[in-house]
């Protein structure tokens, strides 16, 4: 799966791992994460995010 990188802070969000503490299980696609969820570092909203060439 696609890992994408935080422009804002540069924290990877790696689909294997999710973001427990923010509600997404692991396994979960980025392009499945609700577009209210937001980079669990710094704030910043999922539209800041770019994939992981």
């Amino acid at each position: 799966m696609q890992k994408y990188k935080c422009e804002v802070c540069d924290w990877i969000y790696d689909p294997a791992i999710g973001d427990p503490d923010g509600g997404i299980a692991p396994g979960t696609p980025f392009e499945q994460i609700p577009d209210t969820w937001s980079c669990p570092v710094c704030g910043a909203d999922k539209g800041s995010f770019v994939p992981v060439a």
